[in-house]
């Protein structure tokens, strides 16, 4: 989706002040920064590189997008990176409990589940109990995954024809026409609207998924690194996630 004129104007241009208030690392940060985040991250998570390079142009952000437990796990198997912007606390727990974090991770995001639908929804599905319908095929998240735990959590109750390692490709089985709806968070749902329809259900209050950021204790570039959690969690990159669906921790 479009970003507001002024937020983007605000992310490409706000001064450079010091890192724990504006993510700027000052004149002498050099070198390539390197992000694992949470493949529904993808769309804000470019917006915020392009804002955080105009503050630091010294700096390239190269940012992996994945499923969160993946990206975990190549963390603690030893992949240099320098932040982990994970979608769920208990993906970043194992992050945390191996000693690869740099301090305690902040939240900076929430994600809400909802039923992605072909444009016009053409089976009519409404509620949750719509997708027990047998001739309905319905693409979840894998379990290990955020997306498919906060499914679990939420009392989702559907035998799935595909079981998807992220969220990004349960809604690609949805825009191929692979499947007739997917369980996905309302952003990428957001993000994809000219494709899909989203429909909400009340019962995915109750499994609403925490996002944590942390810069990690063996990164390459750490300057750039504490400062970039900085930006992410920074009154401009919160307007720029609010924008893409996300609310507020």
């Amino acid at each position: 989706m479009l970003i507001g004129a002024a937020v983007s104007t605000a992310l490409m241009t706000a001064g450079c002040g010091h890192s724990g208030a504006s993510g700027s690392t000052g004149p002498g940060a050099t070198g390539e920064l390197v992000v694992m985040a949470a493949a529904s991250l993808t769309e804000s998570f470019d917006q915020l590189r392009s804002g955080f390079e105009a503050r630091n142009p010294q700096v390239e952000v190269a940012i992996s997008y994945g499923g969160s437990s993946g990206l975990a796990q190549q963390i603690t198997s030893g992949a240099p990176a320098d932040v982990f912007a994970a979608a769920s606390p208990a993906t970043m727990q194992t992050v945390v409990d191996a000693g690869d974090a740099n301090g305690e991770p902040a939240v900076f995001a929430r994600n809400q589940l909802v039923i992605a639908t072909a444009k016009g929804n053409p089976k009519g599905i409404r509620t949750l109990a719509d997708l027990k319908n047998p001739d309905l095929k319905v693409a979840l998240c894998a379990e290990q995954v955020p997306c498919g735990a906060a499914a679990k959590k939420a009392g989702v109750d559907v035998e799935p024809v595909t079981l998807e390692q992220d969220v990004k490709a349960a809604l690609s089985k949805l825009k191929l026409g692979e499947v007739d709806a997917a369980l996905v968070y309302r952003t990428d749902a957001r993000s994809a609207s000219g494709d899909v329809d989203a429909v909400e259900f009340p019962e995915s209050t109750g499994a609403i998924n925490d996002y944590p950021i942390v810069a990690l204790r063996h990164a390459p570039n750490p300057s750039a690194a504490a400062a970039f959690v900085a930006f992410v969690r920074s009154e401009e990159a919160q307007r720029v996630l609010a924008d893409a669906g996300f609310q507020r921790p």
